[in-house]
């Protein structure tokens, strides 16, 4: 007799999920969104009681306090955010005086976002923590193998650039 998950059950399928045509276990892109959500709720737990912000605040403040000074659409695009989240992000640093913007005056449609000496403090005492969590994952690879994932995740990062930029392009997509 085939075993049902309570899910299949409760829907009334009577698919095992052996014969499924797609297995999110075994799927990829599925596999990737799982860790990369597990890892971001771990690291957040490093800075979000402490300096009470969530993902994107400190996505904001990681990138600033790496290249000191962008405008937010930089911001968002090396961070892989919507603009409407670097928006959100950045009002709330903003209001806590964590992060100060400059209007460019070649453009007064955008600002230059940098961190205050409050934030920066805050990067600097968040960073060593960030790289030592970092390290503490990389552990779980074997030593051996650490250079072959580095290249496969930047070969996966590679080849979904254009696919994802295609998707953003294509809104029917």
């Amino acid at each position: 007799m085939v075993t049902q998950t309570k899910q299949s059950a409760a829907a009334g399928d009577t698919r095992s999920g052996q014969d499924a045509p797609l297995r999110l276990d075994g799927f990829l892109p599925y596999q990737l969104n799982v860790a990369s959500n597990l890892v971001s709720q771990a690291l957040s737990r490093l800075y979000a009681e402490r300096y009470g912000i969530g993902v994107p605040e400190w996505r904001v403040l990681v990138t600033l306090g790496e290249f000191e000074t962008m405008t937010g659409k930089a911001v968002g695009e090396h961070s892989h955010m919507h603009k409407t989240k670097v928006s959100r992000a950045v009002a709330l640093l903003e209001k806590r005086k964590l992060v100060m913007r400059r209007v460019n005056r070649s453009d007064l449609r955008e600002s230059f976002l940098s961190l205050t000496p409050e934030g920066r403090a805050i990067y600097e005492e968040l960073a060593p923590g960030a790289a030592a969590f970092a390290q503490y994952l990389v552990e779980a690879i074997d030593p051996g193998d650490r250079d072959a994932f580095a290249r496969a995740l930047q070969c996966l990062i590679e080849r979904a650039k254009p696919l994802a930029e295609d998707a953003t392009e294509d809104p029917e997509r």
